[in-house]
C-alpha cells in the first residue's frame, strides 16, 4: 500500500540483543513500503543483535535510545518479539515509560509473538483484548488483560499476533490502525472511565 502512511514516524522499540530477526524486518519492511519513516529504538546506542530462534542472525543499527526517544515524536510504536528481547526491555525502567507514553496518547501500538511482556510490564493490557506467544498468556490475564488464540486481534489502536506464522494479516491490521491514528480507547483507564458512566447514568 504505497503511500499510505506517508508522513508518519514509526519507533520500533527493541532491546539490543535476542530480537525475532523476521519479526523486525517484515513489518518494518511494511511499513517503509507504506511510507513510513521508521526509527530503530533501543536502550544502548550502536547496534542491536536479531536472531533466528536460538542462532545468531544479522544486526541493526540503533537510530535512538529509549531514554532520547519521546513518544510525541511518533505516530505509532512497533514492538518484535523473540524471547529475550520483551524479556530484557521489561526490566529498562525507560523503555518501558515510553510504551507506556504511546498508550497515554492513544496512539497506536502493534505488538508480536512475546512483545506484549513488555505492555504487562508497562500496565496496558487491563480491561484489553489481545493475542500473543501462548506462554504469556498467564501473564496476560495475571494483568487483567482477556488472551485469545487468534492470528491478529485488533483492540482500540491496540494490534497483536501469536508468532511469525501470523506475520501477513499482523502487518495488514497494523498499516490500517497506524493509519487511522489515535485512538481514545487506548489510553490505560479510558474505558473503565465510559463503562463507569454508563453505570452511574
Amino acid at each position: 500500500m504505497p503511500g499510505k502512511l506517508d508522513g508518519k514516524t514509526v519507533a520500533i522499540l527493541v532491546a539490543n540483543e535476542g530480537i525475532e530477526q523476521v519479526e523486525l524486518t517484515e513489518p518494518r519492511k511494511a511499513l517503509e513500503q507504506a511510507g513510513a519513516t521508521v526509527h530503530l529504538i533501543a536502550p544502548e546506542p550502536g547496534e542491536a543483535q536479531a536472531f533466528n530462534h536460538l542462532d545468531k542472525a544479522d544486526t541493526f543499527p540503533v537510530d535512538k535510545t529509549a531514554s532520547d526517544a519521546d513518544a510525541s515524536d511518533y505516530d505509532a510504536l512497533m514492538l518484535p518479539g523473540g524471547v529475550a528481547n520483551p524479556d530484557t526491555l521489561r526490566m529498562d525502567a525507560e523503555a518501558v515509560q515510553l510504551v507506556r507514553a504511546f498508550f497515554d496518547a492513544g496512539k497506536p501500538v502493534a505488538a508480536i509473538c512475546h512483545a506484549p511482556w513488555t505492555l504487562v510490564e508497562a500496565g496496558v493490557v487491563k480491561g484489553r483484548t489481545l493475542t500473543s506467544w501462548p506462554s504469556l498468556q498467564t501473564d496476560i490475564r495475571n494483568a487483567g488483560g482477556t488472551w485469545v488464540d487468534e492470528e491478529v486481534v485488533v483492540d482500540e489502536g491496540l494490534v497483536t499476533s501469536r508468532k511469525p506464522d501470523d506475520l501477513e494479516a499482523f502487518n495488514d491490521k497494523m498499516l490500517e490502525e497506524f493509519c487511522e491514528g489515535r485512538h481514545e480507547g487506548q489510553k490505560p483507564g479510558q474505558r473503565f472511565e465510559k463503562e463507569g458512566a454508563k453505570a452511574t447514568s
